[in-house]
């Protein structure tokens, strides 16, 4: 893949590494990083502050203004832009409803790949299935074996990984759908009601021990796909030093 912005490779991968989460919320994506990585140090950036938030620094902000002010101080950089008004619920089912109502969710990965790009740094966008993002690498919880289904894209700024195998979906996402209630191995990890998770379910379904707030826990990344991405990097940039 091209990049407008030349990406300076990391070299000899130098302790610490730094790595920034931007739209971080309570650190999920953070968790994954921080495990993958050996010596990593991650800060993360949201316009919320996150009293729950796991990394070693927060910036309560903008984030596309503050990648555009220091994300060239990173090593790499991984970006989860609020995914509301990307998926295909909004840009479909509940499209006429919304423009009724007059409700709009910002639209936030064009600015933020732009920002990135303009640092020079590998990075990652990770977003819902009908976003914006390319899709270079899709991920689901069955394939960590994780509660949660929870498919999610990302684009690759800089790098390159292979698409890891995904195995076959073990049973239904337990909840009531169309008035017809179905159990199975996974559960909703969205909303209320219907037998959506409970704090603890959600807890327990994408790995995240640090928070008890549901709806952060909600919108949080399970670490385990950030442990993935964060170990797929390495591996690439290794690679590429040893060549």
């Amino acid at each position: 893949m091209t990049q407008p912005t030349d990406i300076r490779r990391v070299s000899a991968l130098a302790e610490p590494f730094r790595v920034l989460d931007a739209y971080c919320c309570i650190g999920g994506g953070t968790k994954g990083y921080k495990r993958g990585i050996p010596g990593v140090h991650v800060t993360g950036v949201d316009h919320e502050m996150q009293p729950d938030y796991c990394g070693d620094a927060f910036h309560q902000g903008d984030a596309i203004e503050y990648i555009r002010a220091h994300g060239h101080e990173f090593d790499f950089i991984h970006a989860s832009p609020p995914c509301q008004g990307e998926g295909a619920p909004t840009k479909g089912t509940n499209a006429a409803r919304n423009t009724a109502i007059g409700r709009t969710y910002p639209r936030l990965i064009a600015p933020t790949r732009a920002a990135l790009e303009a640092t020079g740094r590998p990075y990652v966008i990770e977003n819902v299935p009908g976003s914006e993002v390319r899709k270079d690498i899709r991920l689901c919880g069955e394939q960590f074996g994780l509660g949660v289904l929870m498919h999610r894209y990302f684009e690759l700024g800089g790098w390159t990984t292979a698409q890891p195998a995904h195995p076959r979906h073990r049973g239904y996402v337990r909840g009531c759908r169309h008035g017809v209630w179905r159990d199975g191995p996974y559960v909703a990890a969205y909303r209320k009601g219907g037998g959506k998770a409970t704090v603890a379910e959600i807890r327990a379904a994408k790995g995240i021990d640090w928070s008890t707030d549901h709806f952060r826990l909600r919108e949080a990344l399970p670490p385990a796909y950030t442990e993935w991405i964060g170990r797929a990097f390495l591996a690439s940039a290794r690679l590429e030093i040893a060549a």
